[in-house]
């Protein structure tokens, strides 16, 4: 795993710089014949590799969708090797901030579109899912100022109503949604700047839910490595980001939550209910001369960065609560959200700390641990820790009335605004104090490391070297066996391993012929030792 101090790779790498190392690597393919806008959802939805659409029927623009929509191009939009380095990847951005850098031009400002010339039903904007209520856009980074808290960013959906209105899905509790209420309230409308088409890396710092007062383009800097680049607007008072293909600035009107919107497809990969949401006045439109419109794909496209923000969160509360982790997953089948698996290097009663920490975490809804000797990403391990490591009056716990998200399903339905409360669920599936080890030594088979079947696919033929045969060399392994087992108690299979210069059958015979002698016994563990030595286990009760 890569090291947090070492230079960060693609610090410089543009939006564009990443499609062409999707393409390079066979991870993108250009669609050149015309296509209906209306069958892009469904066809980045059937493709095992990212669309870019150069002939969209009815627009002047090119789609592209589905650069990070697999766990492989995720991980190649961060420079990692390997999933889990995302994690660290996001760490880095969150420890060792870079300051976003303001430059005088960029190439999104090539072309500026206001009053009357703003159109959004110009750019190529897609439609999803069956029940969607519209053209929407989803990959939009959305940059506000507040007067106490400074700037904020992050991504939301923005659903296209007029040529210059659109509503932006803002009911879920967070940062971009206080800076609204708070703008309503004094009367104001509140200028905001999304910029559409950049780099995973500023996605990725966007969708971090950071404290409030923090710039999350920061943490973008930092886990690009380099500043990110931001201009000011033609019409408001903010940064957009420099990079970017489209830039849209508007205002959140303070019409308050009133308008009806919907519906949307979920990262729980259901279709939510219909939204009450505050509109968007469109007023400037910026773009590069052959600007490419980017459409995030719902859910999956979401979900490979949203998770790690996650283990970033969980991996912090542990620490906090003094807990070693080993490794955390948190699930898909979770919808990289609700549900995580931690495995723990345990000290006494840390199952239980370790739940608790955990279950403060955002919106995690079940938590498993479990020891370090189960792998969290094999779901039949976590699985069998649960069923034999679990009881469920002590292990498992159940923690009432806690935030939630008015995503979930399985809630009540509440009110516009009103925020839900739900239930937490720990499931501690580490090896219970008290509890002996050994009792969960898992079957190995002996030889594992020698006896390859490939081998003997290929011919491989084994051979012993006998040192004696017959009576006499049982008699002279059996003296041999006892000065080993009268100093340390051996499993079958060591003695079998140690004594391999004469053939099984002879070991077999002359552990045979000690037993019948009543010299063999065994060690509470099963291990082979003398009847009457110290090691030899004792029956729990007398026999008759």
């Amino acid at each position: 795993m890569k090291e947090a101090t070492k230079p960060l790779p693609y610090a410089n790498e543009t939006f564009r710089g990443f499609l062409d190392r999707l393409r390079t690597e066979k991870e993108l393919i250009d669609i050149k014949q015309p296509v209906d806008s209306r069958h892009i959802a469904t066809l980045v939805d059937q493709a095992d590799k990212a669309l870019l659409f150069h002939n969209v029927i009815g627009y002047k623009m090119p789609v592209v969708s589905g650069i990070i929509r697999s766990q492989k191009r995720a991980i190649m939009s961060m420079g990692c090797e390997t999933y889990p380095e995302i994690e660290f990847r996001l760490e880095r951005g969150i420890e060792k901030p870079i300051p976003p850098r303001y430059v005088e031009s960029c190439a999104a400002k090539q072309v500026i579109m206001t009053g009357k010339d703003v159109d959004l039903f110009s750019l190529p904007i897609p439609m999803f899912s069956i029940y969607d209520g519209g053209p929407m856009i989803t990959a939009g980074i959305t940059i506000a100022r507040d007067p106490e808290f400074g700037l904020n960013s992050g991504i939301y959906r923005f659903m296209v109503k007029e040529k210059n209105l659109t509503g932006i899905d803002i009911v879920t509790p967070n940062n971009m949604r206080l800076f609204a209420q708070r703008a309503f309230e004094a009367g104001k409308p509140l200028p905001i700047s999304i910029s559409i088409g950049n780099h995973p890396f500023e996605n990725l710092g966007s969708g971090f839910r950071a404290p409030l007062g923090t710039d999350e383009m920061s943490i973008a800097g930092g886990i690009r490595g380099s500043a990110i680049e931001l201009a000011q607007c033609e019409t408001i008072d903010l940064p957009c980001i420099a990079d970017s293909e489209i830039v849209l600035e508007g205002e959140i009107l303070p019409t308050g939550w009133t308008q009806p919107e919907g519906r949307f497809g979920e990262f729980t990969r259901l279709m939510g209910g219909l939204h009450w949401n505050p509109v968007v006045r469109i007023n400037a439109i910026t773009m590069r001369k052959d600007a490419i419109y980017y459409a995030l794909h719902m859910p999956w496209e979401n979900t490979w960065l949203m998770a790690p923000t996650r283990y970033t969160q969980i991996r912090r509360a542990l620490k906090t609560a003094g807990v070693q982790v080993k490794d955390i997953n948190v699930t898909l089948g979770g919808c990289g959200m609700w549900h995580a698996v931690i495995s723990i290097k345990k000290q006494a009663g840390e199952g239980k700390n370790a739940l608790l920490a955990a279950l403060s975490v955002m919106d995690l809804k079940h938590v498993v641990v479990v020891d370090d000797d189960i792998d969290v990403f094999n779901a039949m391990d976590v699985e069998w820790a649960i069923a034999t490591r679990v009881q469920g009056d002590k292990d498992i716990m159940i923690i009432p009335g806690s935030r939630a998200k008015p995503l979930d399903p399985s809630l009540a339905v509440m009110p516009p605004g009103v925020v839900p409360t739900g239930a937490k669920v720990g499931i501690d599936a580490t090896i219970s104090e008290g509890i002996p080890r050994e009792r969960f030594e898992r079957i190995a088979y002996a030889y594992t490391d020698r006896a390859k079947i490939n081998d003997y696919y290929a011919g491989k033929a084994d051979t012993v070297q006998q040192a004696a045969s017959g009576d006499s060399a049982v008699t002279e392994l059996a003296a041999k066996i006892v000065a080993v087992i009268e100093k340390t108690p051996k499993y079958y299979s060591e003695l079998a391993e140690q004594f391999a210069d004469y053939d099984f059958q002879t070991v077999a015979r002359t552990l045979g012929k000690l037993h019948e002698d009543g010299t063999l016994w065994q060690d509470p563990r099963g291990r082979m030792c003398l009847r009457n030595s110290a090691f030899a286990a004792k029956p729990p009760v007398k026999g008759p």
